[in-house]
């Protein structure tokens, strides 16, 4: 496979400290083409300057002797500005202070031989680092990851790591896209959480940020020109993908993506917001990353993912590049995500105004996409085009996940805004579902702390206009209340998971609810096997019930939803044979009102579902 790096011309360099054991030297390479000296500043064992030398296309270079790990550094920009290194690999100090050399190869992995588990097959689970447990860092996840694979996640999903200000955000304020967080306990400690992620068969998603930098600390205006003035962003200025110098900047991203998998072993990445990616080239950096990526897993011998989140419903993304698609390997699905909680909690504000009728979950069951091409009432436009033909382990689906929990006013999860029956619902919906399933953290027992948007800013103004943002983001939901401060400890203290929980009464039996689930959908073929044609779906608006069929050879199961709050009498269009049943959410068992369902049921059965409820059902052979 060709090098579209190289193919584009020029000699890219490596970037960042890239620190050698053998001889104790350190590599300084910098992009900074309008600057006319070029310094770096080395704090021990002293104080001292060294010059860079000046290489081709903006590139600055030297190598230090006999200098060790952990020391820190700073760059000298024309002899007057001191700054940190944009592709730092550490930040000790938060975004304002010098950068760290890291020695990568000083860690010991013990997961060779680790082949990743296919996409397909993951059962993934979001965890923001600094809420999941008390102690907010990646060493204190480890001891919770066989409480993961118990319940039968496979794949950890990480929200950002980059370096951020202060100690508290989400993560999409990162300023140092190759820093880890030194609040979560920095380099070492994220790889020891991945590396026993692996350790116990559990894949790593890392949620990286491509579409634009925080203000805080973004020193990457000094260097080059990274960012444009073409396009304009939620988030301020666009990155520059497609002007002048952009081979470079390009090149950072493509770079930042292969780092995390070489030197921190993640196995697939999460791009956040790829609609905020301006680019006009004829190859687009999607398409460039793609290739670049796909080109490190041929040589790997494994693969390595991206996954996509897009507010565009534009298949191309995940169409392969031989049919003009981008080839990402996943995309999140939103559309799956506004039927379900539109459905079941009759919201219809905001962005909810689109959806809430039952043909729109059985549209997005069928196809991915419900808006594939009509008008959007909340877009005032048409919206999306059809993924009907795109294959259903391209879609990632959820009941809940960061954003439509934390960009809520009062950050309340679905816990807190249906019934415990409408929970299961829930929790059937996403996991029996024939796309990939994500659980965000604590959904699995019914969390009831909220999940806040919180941050930790130096800067007056900036935390001001973070306060106006929030309120005027939720005007179109229609709530007036003063939101949670995001610049107070106390919010972000609210959001943390209370583990607790997971072991009384309901939370409890909503636990082992999941369990069951997630082992029917690995253990039962039709249900594990992701594929739109080996499904049918069946909707009576009327009864406001929902029917699934998925199939695999002769293993075919059968699902039954009852919308309503009220029991309903059913003649489903059940195919002939009979039919054993295998889960229930209306059972005693799952603190349920109780089942009106035989055991066994044929094609010419009505049965009476629950208020709430659902029900799998498997085909007898005989």
């Amino acid at each position: 496979m060709t090098d579209p790096v190289k193919e584009r011309g020029g000699s890219l360099m490596k970037i960042g400290a890239y620190y050698s054991r053998s001889d104790d030297t350190c590599e300084f390479i910098l992009w900074a083409p309008f600057a006319e000296h070029m310094s770096l500043k080395l704090f021990t064992p002293r104080e001292r300057l060294v010059p860079l030398e000046k290489m081709e296309q903006g590139y600055w270079r030297t190598t230090v002797h006999g200098i060790s790990p952990d020391t820190l550094y700073s760059f000298y920009l024309n002899n007057k500005s001191e700054r940190p290194d944009p592709s730092s690999f550490y930040q000790p100090g938060g975004v304002h202070k010098a950068s760290q050399i890291i020695d990568h190869a000083s860690f010991e992995w013990h997961d060779t031989g680790w082949q990743g588990i296919p996409l397909s097959q993951t059962i993934m689970y979001e965890v923001h680092t600094g809420t999941f447990t008390a102690e907010g860092t990646f060493d204190a996840i480890i001891p919770r990851l066989e409480d993961l694979k118990d319940l039968g996640i496979n794949a950890l999903e990480i929200m950002p790591v980059a370096q951020f200000p202060g100690e508290r955000n989400w993560g999409y304020d990162g300023v140092y896209p190759f820093a880890v967080q030194n609040s979560y306990g920095g380099p070492d400690s994220l790889k020891r959480l991945v590396n026993a992620c692996h350790v116990k068969g559990l894949s790593v998603i890392l949620d990286v940020v491509y579409n634009h930098l925080g203000p805080e600390g973004n020193y990457f205006w000094d260097f080059g020109p990274y960012f444009t003035d073409r396009y304009k962003t939620p988030w301020g200025k666009a990155i520059n993908f497609d002007g002048p110098y952009s081979n470079e900047v390009r090149y950072f991203f493509i770079e930042n993506a292969l780092y995390w998998f070489e030197h921190y072993h993640i196995d697939a990445l999460r791009l956040d917001a790829v609609h905020g990616f301006y680019d006009m080239s004829a190859t687009h950096f999607l398409q460039e990353l793609t290739q670049r990526v796909k080109a490190f897993s041929q040589h790997k011998g494994r693969a390595f993912y991206l996954i996509a989140e897009s507010d565009l419903n534009n298949s191309r993304v995940i169409r392969p590049e031989k049919s003009g698609g981008d080839g990402l390997d996943a995309s999140w699905c939103d559309d799956f995500h506004h039927a379900v909680h539109a459905l079941l909690t009759g919201e219809l504000s905001g962005y909810y105004c689109d959806f809430g009728e039952l043909h729109h979950l059985a549209k997005s069951m069928e196809e991915g996409y419900v808006y594939s091409g009509q008008y959007s009432r909340f877009r005032k436009r048409n919206h999306g085009n059809s993924s009907r033909d795109v294959p259903a382990e391209r879609f990632v689906v959820f009941s809940q996940n960061h954003d439509q929990v934390g960009n809520r006013m009062e950050g309340e999860r679905l816990s807190s805004l249906v019934s415990f029956e409408s929970l299961k619902q829930a929790a059937g919906i996403v996991i029996l579902s024939p796309y990939i399933p994500l659980l965000f953290m604590g959904e699995e027992y019914g969390e009831s702390a909220p999940f806040l948007y919180f941050v930790s800013h130096v800067d007056l103004q900036l935390i001001e206009a973070v306060r106006q943002g929030r309120r005027k983001e939720f005007e179109s939901f229609g709530w007036k209340k003063e939101p949670p401060d995001p610049q107070s400890s106390e919010t972000f203290m609210r959001s943390k998971l209370d583990w607790n929980r997971r072991n009384h009464g309901d939370n409890s039996v909503l636990l082992k609810f999941y369990r069951e689930l997630i082992r029917l959908r690995k253990e039962v073929p039709s249900l594990a096997h992701l594929d739109k044609d080996m499904s049918e779906v069946w909707s009576d608006v009327n009864e406001k019930s929902l029917m699934l069929k998925r199939w695999k050879g002769e293993n075919r199961t059968f699902l039954l939803f009852n919308f309503k709050k009220e029991d309903v009498l059913l003649a489903p269009p059940i195919p002939e044979g009979k039919w054993i049943k295998l889960l229930d959410s209306s059972e005693e068992q799952w603190n349920g009102p109780g089942t009106f369902l035989p055991e066994r049921t044929g094609a010419d059965g009505r049965v009476t579902l629950r208020g709430e409820s659902f029900a799998l059902y498997l085909k007898e052979n005989t």
